[in-house]
């Protein structure tokens, strides 16, 4: 399908729409901006697929962080995919892979690719560097990158 300026358009909305779901935590109407929900989180290897386990994860990762938001810096579009640069932040307020809560906060520059069939959204596909949220919530690293 070509890249069209309303295909474009189309797709931009979507995307914007879910990131900003994302922020309010009205994960129904972010789970409603696929045309089946996935995320792959490429740093930890996770994937989630469906829509049950990408609710899960949104649980999952709200617990840990329930002021979780992101911070769009840049949308890039391609043929099959709107490729997101965004900040996302958090307090680590609840249990972590098992670890207790810090109460410290992160700031990390990520990226996304969303990726479209058409004007239907099907994937989130997430890169960024895990360390940096640990070293943050630990304490070794502040959120604007000083130590």
């Amino acid at each position: 399908m070509a890249l069209t300026a309303a295909l474009r358009k189309k797709r931009d909305a979507i995307v914007r729409e879910h990131m900003e779901s994302e922020n309010v935590h009205d994960f129904e109407t972010t789970l409603d901006t696929f045309d089946h929900p996935r995320y792959e989180i490429i740093a930890t290897g996770d994937v989630h697929d469906g829509k049950k386990a990408v609710a899960a994860y949104f649980r999952e990762t709200r617990a840990a962080f329930p002021d979780q938001r992101n911070e769009l810096i840049a949308l890039h579009h391609a043929d099959d995919a709107v490729i997101v640069e965004f900040w996302l932040m958090g307090t680590h307020l609840g249990s972590l892979l098992g670890e207790e809560p810090t109460g410290n906060s992160f700031r990390v520059r990520m990226a996304a690719f969303f990726v479209f069939e058409g004007e239907g959204l099907v994937n989130e596909r997430v890169y960024f560097n895990p360390n940096a949220i640990l070293e943050q919530v630990n304490g070794r690293e502040q959120p604007n990158g000083t130590k």
